[in-house]
């Protein structure tokens, strides 16, 4: 394992190995279970980018990360701007939602019937009453499969059951920017069980998706967890995929969902890290200004839905996770031309996934509210925004793993939070998820946590 890390954010190589994407296809293909711990590690260790690819090195020189950190000189973008690199033209026309009754299976739930603001630290409905998103992630769509994992076990229909049932009311979706690009096609679907799916290009099955989480009830996150399908990135542009491409991405989901308050609220950049600043107006590196081109661009489409930023690694003069680390978003908070817009993410992690010098503190773990003010909390408690943790997950194992999720638990109780849980998934290498390997059977430890946490369905 390479740890080339003076800072404290987890290895990049451990993240989620949710690039066993490639183990899922050719795992489900053979016959083999995806859940094999073996086949698991071979095909992530296969498919994943050395971490030197994945994430710029500290051993870099000034000239050399500079070099990394730079976009080409045509990447700054202002709102209203001429967004190069759109989508094909087809994904960019809204489309209207899918007929329910004919193309969702299971129960139905009136559906989400209005838009959700921000007042203080506070979500609240289209009537003013305080609401909390307690939800999972669902990955999939943003790996090579081009789907949410899972459908080569079971049925889509089933999964968005089973998730109504256990009591979240939201759902936050992963997709990828190549998940739009020609070619990528969904994959690893055992269509026998999803027979609705047959014939579905990546956005039509995010549309799909869509309905069936309408069609419960439940509100969902869209999260651009990453821009090529093969690895998370620093910064929320690549050589491959331009900030004007990322921009044009989000404007179009903004048209494609506009009447629809399922889809209430757009993740823009899952975890930045690494060269990623916050305040000090570096267009290149500065993930403040960068979500406020983007955030800006998505409410003249759509001036209803939430904005959500998430942090990044290092900021007022520490390092915390990927994406959780949101000191100078006092000071420097993102500035959005729609008021009571802004939400806050943060993500969060045990030891298990790294392992932080918190986590040997000798007052652990009665030190972890202390560093979870410092890093997001403050927001919320002194009503500057409110703050979702977009992630927290753990495989819940070990003593340690075990004393964060509880103090996290009663954290997020203590604080009336906003939550998606990482995750549905079991085959998250860092954390597994709520389902056990079989794709069924839920993990009562880490449910019997949660279970306290969630809130009613958002009407």
């Amino acid at each position: 394992m390479l740890l080339r890390m003076s800072l404290s954010g987890r290895p990049p190589h451990r993240r989620k190995k949710a690039l066993l994407a490639g183990l899922c296809a050719v795992a489900w293909a053979a016959g083999c279970a995806p859940s094999d711990p073996s086949a698991e590690d071979a095909a992530a260790d296969a498919a994943r980018p050395s971490a030197d690819a994945a994430r710029p090195s500290a051993d870099l020189g000034p000239s050399a990360a500079a070099d990394l950190a730079a976009p080409a000189a045509d990447l700054a973008v202002t709102p209203g701007a001429d967004l190069a690199g759109a989508p094909p033209p087809d994904l960019a026309r809204p489309s209207p939602p899918p007929d329910l009754a004919s193309h969702v299976d299971g129960p139905s739930t009136p559906p989400p019937s209005g838009w959700l603001h921000t007042d203080g630290a506070r979500i609240l409905d289209a009537n003013g009453q305080p609401v909390r998103l307690t939800g999972l992630s669902w990955f999939g769509l943003e790996t090579p499969n081009y789907a949410p994992h899972g459908l080569w076990s079971r049925s889509m229909a089933s999964m968005l059951d089973q998730i109504k049932q256990l009591g979240y009311n939201s759902l936050r979706v992963p997709f990828s920017t190549q998940l739009f690009d020609p070619g990528s096609t969904p994959n690893s679907i055992d269509y026998h069980q999803n027979p609705d799916l047959v014939g579905l290009d990546g956005p039509a099955l995010l549309d799909k998706l869509v309905a069936g989480a309408r069609a419960r009830g439940l509100r969902v996150i869209l999260d651009r967890h990453r821009p090529d399908s093969g690895a998370q990135s620093p910064l929320w542009y690549t050589a491959q995929y331009s900030e004007q491409r990322w921009i044009a991405d989000w404007v179009m989901l903004a048209g494609r969902y506009a009447g629809d308050p399922t889809v209430v609220g757009f993740d823009l950049h899952n975890e930045p890290h690494g060269a990623a600043t916050w305040g000090d107006g570096n267009l290149a590196t500065d993930w403040r200004l960068a979500a406020e081109r983007a955030g800006n661009a998505v409410l003249a489409v759509n001036p209803n839905l939430l904005i959500i930023v998430e942090g990044i690694e290092t900021a007022g003069g520490a390092s915390s996770w990927w994406g959780g680390n949101l000191r100078n978003a006092g000071a420097s908070p993102v500035r959005l031309n729609v008021p009571h817009r802004i939400v806050y993410s943060a993500h969060d992690y045990p030891a298990s996934v790294y392992n932080q010098t918190w986590f040997s503190a000798p007052d652990y773990p009665a030190n972890l509210p202390s560093v979870w003010d410092a890093n997001w909390g403050y927001l919320a408690k002194s009503g500057a925004a409110p703050v979702w943790i977009g992630e927290f997950g753990t495989r819940d194992q070990t003593a340690s793993d075990q004393q964060w999720f509880h103090a996290l638990a009663s954290y997020i109780a203590g604080q009336s939070l906003s939550f998606a849980f990482w995750c549905w998934n079991p085959d998250s290498g860092d954390t597994g998820g709520v389902l056990q390997d079989d794709w069924t059977t839920v993990n009562q430890d880490k449910q019997s946590v949660l279970q306290p946490l969630l809130a009613p369905l958002v009407k």
